[in-house]
């Protein structure tokens, strides 16, 4: 196989994964995804899918964005991550649809515990974070309201140790691309 065919063989998830870089160096950087990466990102993944399927193919995309909302959205909600991660996933989903951008979340899950737990270990800071996670954990389920939750972690917020979710959802959808034969 030439150079040409494996370039351009899944050039789109090739795309997505150079865009999944960037955004993770990113957030690594400034604690951030920008709207100047996240938005053209979604909005070129419509345009793809739609040149690529007609009006199923933009239905498949818009449907992938919507789950890619979804699965970060309610931890969005409650002040658990920023809106830019959210965006990122969406990106994802409106490029490659509803399976890969669920599969490539479950990945992301996994490799943000990972990455956090490592995070608390490095630092040495186990106990002080387990108690959070109980605290968080018993405030999601004592506390009905989300913009109580949200406002609750936005007071909490400079104290806490923060895990730029950018560089999980790129190592996680890159793993899974990897893993499904994508790449």
């Amino acid at each position: 196989m030439d150079w040409q065919t494996i370039l351009l063989e899944n050039w789109h998830v090739k795309f997505v994964s150079v865009i999944l870089i960037w955004a993770a160096w990113i957030d690594g950087k400034e604690l951030r995804v920008p709207n100047w990466l996240t938005f053209p990102m979604v909005l070129s993944g419509l345009v793809y899918c739609t040149w690529t399927g007609g009006w199923a193919g933009l239905g498949g995309g818009l449907l992938g964005m919507v789950v890619g909302l979804a699965c970060l959205l309610p931890l969005y909600a409650v002040g658990g991550m920023g809106a830019g991660d959210v965006k990122l996933m969406a990106g994802i989903g409106a490029w490659l649809g509803v399976t890969i951008t669920f599969y490539s979340f479950c990945v992301t899950v996994v490799a943000g515990a990972i990455i956090a737990l490592g995070m608390v270990l490095y630092k040495n800071s186990f106990h002080k974070h387990y108690a959070n996670f109980v605290m968080l954990w018993t405030e999601w389920f004592s506390v009905r309201d989300p913009r109580e939750l949200a406002k609750i972690a936005a007071e909490r917020k400079s104290s806490m140790f923060l895990l730029p979710y950018g560089i999980p959802i790129c190592i996680g959808s890159i793993s899974y691309f990897f893993y499904a034969g994508l790449i």
